[in-house]
């Protein structure tokens, strides 16, 4: 089963190998037919601590790293 790979902004630097990134995605609403924000926040493993507040990075779904982290950034990004 292929990983999600999600698109977002740095907004935290949560600990040691740690980023919190915002993913912001497009849906419709569903009377007015209207695109409307929804935003979301995930906890991202760092493993080099390169990303800072307001990189725009990819970040993959993996192993869980800790009770709330289970998504990692991708390297080469």
């Amino acid at each position: 089963m292929p990983r999600r790979v999600l698109q977002g902004r740095v907004v935290s630097r949560a600990g040691d190998k740690t980023v919190i990134v915002n993913v912001e995605r497009r849906v419709m609403h569903p009377l007015y037919k209207k695109f409307i924000r929804r935003s979301k926040n995930y906890a991202a493993h760092d493993e080099a601590n390169a990303a800072k507040v307001g990189d725009v990075v990819s970040i993959r779904e993996s192993r869980p790293y800790s009770k709330s982290k289970h998504f990692e950034i991708v390297a080469g990004e």
